[in-house]
């Protein structure tokens, strides 16, 4: 007779969870994935969304879709729910009640668990602030930030005098990492080409984009040279940045900072009725929760200590994967940190999986050992910077068209479906040529009277 099929429950399907899934399919055990979401989302893109660049469907796609071939294999189940909590002793994921009242399902049974539920927006203990400064992590994040860059400009034009449309063509976006540079950079070209004639009582062209970036540099992972070439590029774009500045306070009217000059510090106030946040994450409210449950220690950013095979201490069958683990790569150098970026989750994810398939087997596990492909960031229309490690070569830096093409290849490459890749080419090949966004439509409730962001 034989013995019953391991157990595996997965919870969250971005890259981690993608890769973990597709890596166990094909093996002896019975997977059950778990997401409050029913649709995979290519982040790196979610920005284009945000500034009505693409629409939805071009950086997502939905889960069973994705998975059909691995749902046909027979061994895959497939759940939209919201994990709460993790009963490591009767080895049990909690799941949100539904409130339907029809005994839907609220516990699942595992073997083992890989969690691969990702990060939120965090903005460092002010929660007060997110409601002014929306982060920008889902697809309703970058509807609604949609929303609120449009809104603005139909705000400016309903302004009586230039003071008050001054506020509201200002854009404030906080931080200096690849979003907040690419979305400083997609703004102002909305501002002086996209929306160029269609108003009539105020410009776009005189719209403000400023950034704040509390560190003294932007792209900060980046080496300091191609910081200074994305400065530059920004800067002839029109993007106001001001670096080495900490934001105190966000309110509906704008944003207090403080700047820093040796041992003074200098107050401002920025004026800006569309604030943006892009200045940190943290991880899920489940990281804690798994951390009180196993007892494993937690970071400032609410990531999960894991060991080298990205497993919990004392808790060999649950791995923690993507931006919900502060893993380390441990290579001939000794450890070091592993980004928290696409590639490496889906490699911690297919690095899960086959250690979760050598404990079936009785196998030893493996580390994880992360290879560093490098990094990209757009600043904007045929203005990128590229770090890239190439075997044999070593590293390989550029900047500006070619590192733009580069940039718009590679991430059409890593889409999900010909559809996603197809839409999206469309959608660039036409605002190239004419600069429109053809995502610029907004739904207002026919219930209500529209609401200006901010009011």
């Amino acid at each position: 007779m034989n013995a019953p099929r391991a157990r595996v429950v997965v919870i969250g399907c971005g890259f981690g969870g993608l890769e973990a899934v597709r890596t166990l399919s094909r093996a002896p055990v019975e997977i059950t994935l778990v997401d409050r979401t029913n649709h995979h989302l290519f982040q790196p893109l979610l920005y284009q969304v945000a500034t009505a660049g693409l629409s939805a469907p071009a950086v997502s796609a939905p889960i069973r879709h994705v998975l059909r071939r691995e749902m046909r294999r027979g061994n895959l189940t497939i759940l939209q729910a919201a994990a709460t909590d993790v009963d490591v002793e009767r080895r049990e994921v909690l799941l949100a009640a539904t409130g339907d009242g029809h005994g839907s399902i609220d516990r699942i049974g595992y073997d083992h668990l890989i969690v691969a539920a990702g990060s939120a927006n965090s903005h460092f203990g002010h929660a007060d602030w997110a409601v002014h400064a929306p982060g920008l992590k889902t697809l309703a994040d970058a509807l609604d930030i949609r929303a609120r860059v449009i809104g603005a400009f139909e705000a400016a034009e309903r302004c009586a005098d230039d003071a008050a449309g001054a506020a509201w063509l200002t854009f404030a976006i906080i931080g200096g990492g690849p979003t907040g540079v690419e979305m400083a950079g997609t703004l102002t070209e909305i501002a002086r080409h996209t929306l160029r004639g269609e108003f009539r009582r105020c410009d776009p062209s005189r719209a403000r984009v400023v950034l704040i970036e509390g560190a003294e540099r932007i792209l900060g992972t980046f080496v300091p040279t191609l910081s200074q070439r994305a400065l530059e590029q920004l800067e002839r774009l029109g993007v106001d940045v001001r670096t080495g500045c900490r934001v105190t306070a966000i309110d509906q009217g704008g944003v207090d900072y403080e700047k820093r000059a040796g041992d003074a510090i200098t107050r401002h106030r920025l004026d800006a009725r569309t604030v943006i946040w892009a200045a940190g994450v943290a991880g899920v409210p489940l990281g804690r929760a798994l951390a009180h449950a196993t007892g494993a220690s937690i970071d400032r950013s609410g990531r999960l200590a894991v060991e080298p095979d990205l497993s919990l201490p004392g808790h060999p069958e649950i791995a923690v994967v993507g931006d919900l683990a502060a893993a380390f790569t441990h290579g001939p150098d000794g450890p070091k940190p592993v980004p928290g970026v696409s590639p490496s989750a889906k490699q911690m994810g297919r690095c899960a999986a086959a250690n979760l398939l050598r404990r079936v087997r009785g196998e030893p596990t493996q580390a994880f050992r992360y290879v560093d492909y490098g990094s990209l960031a757009t600043v904007g229309r045929k203005a990128a910077i590229v770090d890239l490690t190439v075997p044999l070569i070593g590293a390989v830096r550029f900047a500006g068209l070619a590192a733009w093409l580069f940039w718009l290849f590679a991430h059409i490459y890593f889409l999900i479906g010909f559809r996603n890749r197809l839409m999206v080419m469309t959608d660039w090949a036409w605002a190239y040529l004419t600069y429109e966004r053809s995502a610029r439509v907004v739904a207002v409730p026919d219930s209500a009277e529209p609401a200006m962001p901010g009011s």
